[in-house]
């Protein structure tokens, strides 16, 4: 006598945890404000950039006029360069609420938590994984 026994395996399938969209209506908001916001700051200093003005190329200005005008362009390039990443920051958030994936550590799919969320609402990484991220 053979004694056939069937192994059987179950299948646990987990549906990840997410925020209702009651609560991510007003986050929603809040960063559309943000977005905004945003852009129209980087169009205000792209109109105060000194290399954005014409007449900067014909002018035959002082060297220390023409320091001033690198020094103006260098810091506009840094702040111009900041908001970028936060417009690219805040747009990502949109789209992780729009698919259903706002609040979800980008690395290990646990939940960011949401006190991380209430202080840095574009946070895409939980707390561990952004402290592993920094240290590389």
């Amino acid at each position: 006598m053979t004694n056939n026994k069937t192994k059987k395996t179950i299948k646990v399938v987990t549906t990840p945890v997410t925020y209702p969209m009651r609560l991510l209506r007003p986050v929603g908001d809040f960063l559309l404000a943000q977005l905004k916001h945003l852009e129209k700051r980087k169009n205000e200093l792209d109109k105060d950039d000194p290399f954005a003005n014409i007449d900067r190329v014909n002018d035959n200005a002082s060297p220390d006029a023409d320091a001033e005008e690198q020094y103006g362009h260098a810091r506009i390039s840094a702040v111009r360069e900041q908001l970028d990443r936060k417009i690219i920051q805040t747009r990502r958030a949109l789209t992780m609420i729009k698919i259903g994936k706002y609040g979800i550590c980008e690395e290990c799919g646990e939940m960011i938590d949401t006190e991380r969320l209430m202080i840095y609402p574009e946070a895409t990484l939980c707390v561990k994984c952004e402290s592993k991220k920094e240290k590389k």
